[in-house]
């Protein structure tokens, strides 16, 4: 009976979603609210032990919501200048191969923008350019939506990645080594899929070597700077800009062609923006003074142990530390701002555009802000009261062995129910790893299944693809697009459970 009613919080989100078709932050509120009910009249929650859950929950949605508010930011800086426009109109002229299109507008450019910005825009800004090109719109559409999906949990600047530390109390040393590798091979497989989609197995056999050489670079780049680095919140990004170099390359020299070079500054402008983002994290981040300076000033609070009524203790600890002027939200306000002024005097704005900015990315990231904080007020509520500890005690039971089978599942079906690797880690990443801790895995080998998992899953989520058919001239034929997709990211999910498989019994 405990299992079921520790579960009903989920099933509750599940129900909402995948029934009555409800959005992430109606649905994360209706799991809120069940969490609370069943907290109190099951597990024995207390005025006291709710009252810190709450405390908890903000921390962690604040850390989350930092990053997600400064990347769109970001993006919505040198999208109203015109500059993913202009590089994204440059490179279909490097290659006339259909195939290598794809792998270079559909895959890498995709990346590179989920790197940057996340929250839909690689298919949105991507598969027009695709339809322009003569790809039918059902293509158009699956092609970058397989494309980016091993970016999204090191992309949207390591959103994901930062709701993964803080729904466990892990670090990045501890979680993105495993992270980044699963990731990287997931890359591999990527760039195959997106040739099969774009041109049949002929495509995969022509495009094999670019396939298997784009994939390696953007995967060992994201690994370097994600864990060896350090710098996770632009390993995605920086995966994805070393892609472009090298499928720029690689297409030019497929045409005989001499490299590409922009004929003006036009180009070096338009990537500023994300060539401050790197300067600025490096500097920030790597060198010790200026990380020291930074760093100092934090929001951080102690939480002293609480009981339930059931007798359940959470120990006394302090939540999660906000670094206000070194967090990865900050250095993304940083980079907006600088690259703002260079736009500006680039003459690249019309005037209005500072409120145009605001006004969009207010209405952007306000309905992901709230599905955030009710999950994550649903998972801390969970968590703080003994639920979270009652249904990883009861999957354990009755998996056992099996458990390195199911786990990356449980991250796919958080992401696919939610639309976001995010949600789906503040909903799952503390029931995977108390449930690993149970059975004696891995810890950080079962969280990276549950993350990566849900980077491929992500992307063909429900209210992912309505997004991406409207872009393509493809509204009102989502099951079209869905079952097309579903194919790729279903063989992407058995290939992390066959790499989580082989990392725990090898």
């Amino acid at each position: 009976m405990s299992l079921l009613l520790a579960s009903l919080p989920i099933i509750v989100i599940l129900a909402a979603m995948l029934g009555l078709r409800w959005g992430a932050s109606r649905a994360g509120a209706a799991g809120y609210l069940t969490a609370l009910l069943v907290a109190s009249l099951a597990f024995g929650a207390t005025p006291q032990t709710l009252a810190y859950a709450h405390i908890r929950a903000l921390m962690l949605s604040l850390d989350v919501l930092y990053i997600i508010w400064t990347a769109f930011l970001l993006y919505r800086v040198a999208d109203e200048a015109g500059a993913i426009a202009r590089i994204g109109q440059a490179l279909p002229r490097l290659t006339a191969d259909r195939g290598m299109q794809a792998l270079l507008i559909g895959w890498v450019f995709a990346s590179f923008l989920q790197g940057a910005g996340g929250f839909g825009v690689p298919v949105a800004v991507t598969a027009p350019l695709l339809v322009g090109l003569g790809f039918s719109p059902l293509s158009a559409v699956v092609i970058p939506s397989i494309g980016h999906g091993w970016a999204v949990t090191f992309g949207s600047l390591g959103s994901s990645f930062a709701a993964l530390m803080a729904a466990t109390g892990l670090e990045a040393d501890a979680l993105a080594p495993a992270a980044a590798l699963f990731l990287g091979l997931s890359a591999l497989v990527t760039g195959p899929l997106v040739a099969h989609a774009a041109d049949g197995w002929s495509g995969v056999r022509r495009l094999f070597a670019p396939a298997l050489t784009i994939g390696l670079t953007m995967g060992l780049v994201q690994y370097g700077v994600a864990a060896g680095l350090g710098l996770w919140n632009v390993g995605a990004f920086s995966g994805g800009l070393a892609g472009l170099l090298v499928s720029i390359w690689l297409a030019k020299r497929r045409q005989n062609a001499p490299a590409a070079r922009p004929k003006d500054a036009s180009l070096w402008i338009a990537f500023s923006a994300y060539g401050l983002l790197i300067f600025l994290t490096a500097l920030i981040l790597l060198v010790p003074p200026v990380k020291s300076f930074l760093g100092g000033p934090a929001l951080q609070f102690f939480i002293p142990e609480t009981i339930t009524r059931a007798g359940y203790r959470t120990a006394a600890g302090l939540t999660k530390r906000i670094r206000l002027f070194s967090h990865a939200g900050a250095i993304l306000l940083y980079a907006s701002l600088l690259a703002y002024w260079v736009y500006r005097r680039a003459g690249w704005y019309r005037p209005g555009a500072a409120g145009r900015i605001l006004r969009t990315t207010l209405k952007k990231v306000i309905t992901s802000s709230l599905s955030i904080l009710a999950m994550v007020g649903m998972a801390v509520v969970m968590q703080q009261n003994g639920m979270t500890d009652a249904l990883a005690q009861g999957i354990a039971g009755r998996v056992g062995g099996a458990y390195p089978l199911i786990a990356p599942w449980i991250g796919a079906l958080g992401a696919f129910m939610t639309g976001s690797n995010t949600n789906s880690n503040v909903v799952f990443a503390a029931l995977q790893m108390r449930t690993a801790e149970l059975l004696g895995y891995a810890v950080p080998v079962i969280l990276a299944a549950q993350t990566a998992a849900a980077a491929v899953a992500s992307v063909a989520a429900p209210t992912k693809v309505v997004v991406g058919a409207s872009t393509a001239g493809m509204a009102g034929k989502e099951g079209d697009v869905l079952r097309a997709l579903m194919r790729y990211t279903l063989l992407q999910i058995a290939f992390i459970m066959l790499l989580t498989a082989l990392a725990v019994w090898m």
